[in-house]
């Protein structure tokens, strides 16, 4: 029971030092989908064939704030954090209850932030990090397999 009460609190933390390790990557491609059955917002951060691609799916969207510059084509991130959001009475960090009303029966939540040229700022119920192999990490591995 204590497993499922903290499963999008563990996700949270688990991810979040996944994206620490995402300082310095571009952003490459955000997608947003308002209109679908399940709202989701998609990531793709890259640093290049050195280092695995990481894209970052939110789903059940309560907030979303995308601020770029027309200028720019890739974005590199200079901070990112990804933090849990607990139902009430816990309290919430400082700048989170500007982004979403705190009400009784509302879920746990996650806030997502990325500073860098390009910023992003979301809150959203689910959250899916998925980390694709390097390319280096990918060749060494097909040269096992053959």
């Amino acid at each position: 029971m204590t497993e499922a009460r903290d499963a999008l609190k563990n996700r949270c933390t688990n991810a979040a030092r996944t994206l620490a390790s995402c300082v310095g990557y571009t952003i490459s491609r955000i997608s947003f989908d308002a209109f679908a059955e399940e709202d989701c917002l998609e990531i793709t951060l890259r640093e290049g064939p050195w280092k695995p691609d990481v894209v970052l799916s939110l789903s059940n969207l309560h907030h979303v704030s995308v601020d770029k510059p027309p200028q720019i084509g890739g974005s590199s991130i200079d901070e990112v954090s990804l933090t849990h959001l607990p139902v009430l009475p816990h309290p919430w960090p400082a700048g989170a209850a500007d982004r979403v009303r705190r009400l009784d029966g509302l879920c746990e939540l996650a806030w997502l932030r990325i500073f860098g040229p390009a910023e992003v700022d979301a809150v959203t119920s689910i959250v899916t990090l998925y980390t694709a192999m390097s390319d280096d990490r990918a060749s060494t591995v097909q040269n096992q397999l053959c």
